[in-house]
């Protein structure tokens, strides 16, 4: 039998064909040392802005490589059209997209205190009650609280106070006592005095001399009241019959005034030596001329 030459065997067929080796690159030897990790970049620290005018705030931010946005930090919700009348009281890092931090300034008009906390109200200072105080004193007291512009006028409508009066007493004062300021920058305050050692009017509007345009008719004749031994010695602050203007003939044929506001009622003020209802007891500072004050 002969064999068939295609009967060849698997075992010869697979030594016939080459070997085939998946070859490995070697890992370059080790130098013993780790590689260096990828440098990142570091968390940048943020400068504290608080306290700047809000366009200076955001200009510095911005040189530091910081966006920003900002919102009102009080109770309401304004918008800051003009970066210039607002002031940073708080500020927060926020991360938005892209590579810069965001900083969110919370931020109040620049003549306002800042809030005890983001989004609570602007506690506004209050009126100082200045009744009683010189108008040095008072003055002092309202600029304190923001208020520059303080006025001075008499508390009597025909008394009106000189370029100084510092030393003159506040009787009477605008706004009132414990009121709320707000923006005390743009606000102004006016105190009523009367000259040092004088009385407040019971109320405002109130005069210390007749009213001219009032008929004689309609003002009450005063008191007709005789001096006594101790006339002299009287101060203008006491008053004959009851505290009413006092005049008539004396048992030596003069008028007679119980006090400088029975004098100013009667229209006699100032008095000067000689002059009748001319007294020592009227004149305060003894140049001769009572009521001249």
């Amino acid at each position: 039998m002969v064999a068939d030459s295609d009967d060849t065997s698997d075992d010869e067929e697979s030594k016939a064909k080459p070997t085939v080796r998946e070859s490995v690159t070697p890992a370059p030897a080790s130098s013993g040392r780790e590689a260096a990790p990828i440098p990142r970049e570091s968390k940048k620290a943020v400068p504290s802005y608080v306290g700047k005018i809000l366009r200076e705030a955001k200009t510095a931010a911005g040189a530091d490589g910081f966006s920003v946005v900002s919102h009102d930090a009080s109770e309401g919700d304004a918008g800051q059209w003009d970066a210039d009348n607002w002031r940073v009281c708080f500020q927060t890092e926020v991360k938005r997209g892209g590579a810069k931090t965001t900083l969110d300034f919370g931020v109040v008009r620049k003549e306002a205190p800042c809030p005890a906390a983001d989004g609570e109200p602007v506690p506004w200072p209050k009126m100082p009650d200045v009744v009683g105080q010189t108008f040095a004193e008072a003055s002092a007291s309202v600029v304190k609280i923001g208020i520059t512009d303080v006025t001075a006028e008499g508390a009597y409508t025909d008394v009106t106070p000189p370029a100084e009066p510092d030393d003159w007493t506040a009787c009477f004062q605008e706004p009132e006592a414990r009121a709320e300021v707000r923006e005390p920058g743009s606000r102004a305050a006016v105190v009523k005095v009367v000259e040092r050692g004088a009385s407040c009017p019971e109320s405002e509007g109130t005069r210390s001399r007749p009213d001219p345009d009032v008929p004689d008719s309609d003002v009450p004749d005063p008191d007709v009241s005789s001096p006594g031994d101790d006339d002299a010695d009287r101060s203008d602050g006491s008053a004959a019959s009851g505290g009413s203007a006092s005049s008539g003939s004396t048992g030596g044929g003069g008028v007679y005034y119980a006090n400088c506001a029975a004098v100013r009622a009667a229209g006699a003020d100032p008095i000067r030596q000689g002059q009748p209802g001319c007294r020592r007891g009227l004149d305060r500072d003894g140049d001769g001329i009572a009521c001249d004050r």
